[in-house]
């Protein structure tokens, strides 16, 4: 073998596993810098290791996606998603017994969550899918059903977010927060029966965007086969594709208790909002779903950004707020649903203006602003509020 082959052998290995490869750099660099007392160094090693870990993750779960199909493919990529949310989430709200404004910074992650996938991820892919095709088409019983679905979650919100601003005691709030969540959970096993038994055209996607889809298939798959074949959770079954994201899910849970453990004394120390704060959390565990939903944008694959951001925005209520509430409970650590007017109020806008741009099944680039310009507007109040 000549040098030439070894140089193209090395490029391509780490053009297929530079997240893995730097990523684990960054999680040494984390460990070096947090027994150094080095708190805000430790933080941004964390949340950037976080990030890759969380990138390889995302295609695992779309190799594991494109083999099961629509719309269980969906559910593993949002799931995928969701487990780093509760991690960040939950070991932030470990903090809370030593610093009490960690509670604050979970409830705004939990809507942050919320947020940012309904107008960072759907916004920012429409803008892009917008672009490179005039108009793309999706299947509107979709966003129908996924718009009533947060429309009635987020109203089942505000139960104990009303008894907490009417000055009642904390035990009542507490007694709320735990039958909401009980009864959003029983809301996910209906949809779930509903999007998986009864109703699975919902959410599938349009002739169109399927005929697109595979005239590119057939134009391309000569030019990536053999990217495919030397990569090698394309190579393995689903499971040890399974197992492999599995792992990989531990290693992000074991740098969310350094970021939670340091990223809450500099959040202190340099003043950053609760709501600030959320956000941030938000947008590094909502981070390869963006790149993914881009990258299905790019391909007039608007479908999949659909299923993705408005499916991740369900589960993100659904199941995160039910399984922190029973984490938070087994803890000692006491979570409830009384959110800021801020925060139900960003969530309730969030909603309609998505019921308002995609229930005509068509998307195209100005939709994709108008939600790029609520979440700046946002981010503004909660860096502020």
């Amino acid at each position: 073998m000549n040098s030439d082959d070894s140089k193209s052998q090395s490029i391509d290995f780490f053009r297929n596993y530079w997240d893995i490869i730097v990523g684990f750099l960054f999680l040494a660099l984390t460990f070096i810098s947090h027994n150094s007392n080095l708190y805000g160094v430790a933080t941004l090693f964390a949340a950037v290791s976080i990030i890759l870990f969380s990138i390889t993750v995302s295609e695992i779960a779309e190799i594991l996606a494109e083999r099961l199909g629509e719309p269980y493919g969906s559910f593993v990529l949002t799931f995928s998603a969701v487990a780093v949310e509760i991690l960040l989430l939950f070991n932030i709200m470990l903090q809370s017994s030593a610093t009490p404004q960690a509670m604050e910074t979970v409830k705004g992650g939990i809507i942050s969550a919320v947020i940012v996938d309904m107008n960072v991820l759907l916004g920012l892919a429409v803008f892009i899918g917008g672009l490179s095709f005039t108009e793309q088409q999706h299947n509107e019983d979709t966003s129908s059903s996924y718009t009533t679905i947060l429309y009635v979650s987020s109203l089942a919100l505000l139960v104990p977010s009303i008894l907490g601003h009417s000055n009642h005691d904390t035990l009542t709030v507490q007694k709320a927060s735990y039958l909401i969540g009980a009864l959003l959970f029983i809301f996910y096993i209906t949809i779930l029966i509903f999007q998986t038994k009864t109703h699975i055209h919902f959410f599938k996607q349009t002739a169109r965007s399927r005929m697109f889809r595979y005239k590119k298939h057939i134009n391309s798959s000569d030019e990536h086969e053999e990217d495919e074949e030397n990569y090698l959770f394309d190579k393995i079954s689903n499971f040890y594709n399974f197992i492999a994201m599995f792992l990989f899910i531990a290693l992000i849970g074991v740098l969310a208790e350094i970021f939670a453990h340091d990223g809450i004394k500099i959040f202190q120390e340099f003043g950053i909002s609760s709501g600030l704060a959320g956000l941030t959390i938000a947008i590094i565990s909502v981070s390869p779903e963006i790149f993914t939903a881009v990258k299905a944008a790019k391909n007039d694959q608007i479908q999949r950004v659909v299923n993705i951001a408005m499916g991740a925005s369900t589960v993100s209520i659904l199941i995160t707020v039910p399984a922190l509430l029973v984490l938070g409970y087994y803890s000692n650590t006491t979570l409830t649903l009384s959110f800021n007017p801020l925060e139900i109020g960003a969530l309730l806008f969030t909603i309609i203006l998505a019921w308002k741009t995609t229930d005509d099944g068509e998307t195209n680039y100005f939709e994709g602003v108008s939600h790029l310009m609520l979440f700046l507007c946002y981010a503004i109040i909660a860096a502020l509020y």
